[in-house]
């Protein structure tokens, strides 16, 4: 049974951080692509931050890149996002989501990709 499950969400004002957690189980992360989306209401949802198998590849959406850093624990079964210098609009629900993925190189970014995903959890950035 493959379970992830975000946590450290929470309500913020603009230019603060927060870092968000997945904690992953039923799949050995070592052999995994990660990534996280978020979706605000009314609007599709966007990959953020992508990483491959070995966490040696990533991927930042424009909108985020230089604020925000993907990375794992693969001993811990944990990915995380840390986000610094948040704006209002970053506010929405972030999910985390999973691909086992051995070997490959590609930084997988469409929703379609990843067959596990976890509930979400909400960011709320204040002006």
């Amino acid at each position: 049974q493959v379970q992830l499950v975000e946590s450290g969400g929470g309500l913020v004002q603009a230019g603060d951080s927060l870092r968000l957690s997945c904690s992953v189980s039923g799949l050995t992360l070592s052999s995994c692509a990660m990534a996280w989306f978020r979706q605000a209401p009314g609007k599709e949802r966007e990959v953020i931050a992508a990483m491959t198998w070995t966490g040696g590849s990533t991927y930042y959406a424009d909108s985020v890149k230089g604020r925000f850093t993907i990375s794992k624990d693969n001993a811990k079964n944990t990915v995380s996002l840390q986000m610094n210098s948040l704006k209002p609009e970053d506010t929405a629900k972030y999910y985390c989501a999973a691909k086992f993925a051995p070997f490959s190189s590609i930084n997988y970014k469409g929703i379609s990709d990843y067959p596990h995903w976890g509930q979400g959890t909400q960011v709320t950035v204040s002006s």
